[in-house]
């Protein structure tokens, strides 16, 4: 019995696979359990169409990750932060500020858990490198200089 399944299966396939199975497994296990539907003529048009609609959008949302890490690219970003004469940050700077310091001054809207710091929060000033990952295979380093107010 050929089935469409619905969800990542471990030892059998990942979402909208279409497997072979043994009749009982499918009705008494995968079916009721939502984890697959029957692989009808009707449901493998769908399945196509829904393929298709799901490979145009991430082709859309691919180019727009390219043109975001084109224009992010060679981008220095300042951050103003209180601190001591010996150059250690009162408190720390991490991917919030980061985040909130490319929206007001280059317009970008990035969301916070797309940005990578290393050693995760900066507690003296200087210059540093975060990673921003825009899409799972596209991904531009940004810098950026802590500076005292």
């Amino acid at each position: 019995m050929d089935v469409i399944l619905k969800q990542d299966i471990q030892n059998l396939g990942y979402a909208n696979d279409i497997v072979s199975v043994k009749a009982g497994y499918a009705r008494n296990y995968l079916i009721p359990k939502g984890l697959a539907i029957t692989a009808t003529e009707t449901n493998r048009k769908v399945l196509g169409e829904n393929l298709k609609q799901k490979s145009f959008k991430e082709d859309k949302i691919r180019k727009e990750a390219e043109t975001l890490s084109k224009a992010l690219e060679g981008v220095t970003v300042k951050i103003g932060t209180k601190a001591a004469e010996s150059g250690k940050i009162f408190g720390s700077v991490n991917n919030i500020q980061i985040a909130e310091a490319i929206m007001q001054q280059y317009k970008y809207d990035i969301d916070r858990k797309k940005i990578f710091v290393d050693g995760d929060h900066i507690k003296e000033l200087g210059t540093y490198t975060a990673t921003v990952k825009l899409h799972k295979e596209i991904s531009v380093e940004i810098n950026f200089e802590v500076f005292a107010e």
